[in-house]
């Protein structure tokens, strides 16, 4: 199983970006997906997963699934500098094993100018 991001880039403060995963493989069924931020010397923080978001991103940011596509989206609005970050993708996946497991993304950049 893989998750692939993308959608990552240069933004100027107010502006919008959406991000993009897909999960491909050997996929049972996909238990959950969402998006977690990291900048460097800190701990990676939770985004949005189902319907729990980080109160910093509350009112600006969507999360959203395809499930027909095993994609989840990461639709992001009015963004700040402080938004700066690499966003990983996260999901649970059963995969042809039967076990849930938890898979990482590799990644996307997501740089806002002020």
């Amino acid at each position: 199983v893989q998750l692939q991001a993308s959608g990552g880039g240069l933004v100027q403060a107010g502006g919008s970006l959406r991000l993009s995963c897909v999960a491909s493989g050997s996929i049972l069924r996909i238990e959950l997906m969402g998006w977690y931020r990291q900048v460097p010397g800190k701990q990676r923080e939770l985004v949005a997963v189902g319907t729990n978001y980080a109160d910093s991103v509350k009112g600006r940011f969507t999360i959203s699934r395809d499930n027909a596509k095993d994609t989840v989206y990461l639709q992001m609005n009015s963004l700040k500098p402080e938004d700066t970050a690499v966003y990983y993708c996260n999901a649970v996946i059963t995969d042809s094993g039967g076990y849930p497991r938890n898979y990482w993304g590799e990644g996307t950049q997501v740089t806002v100018s002020s």
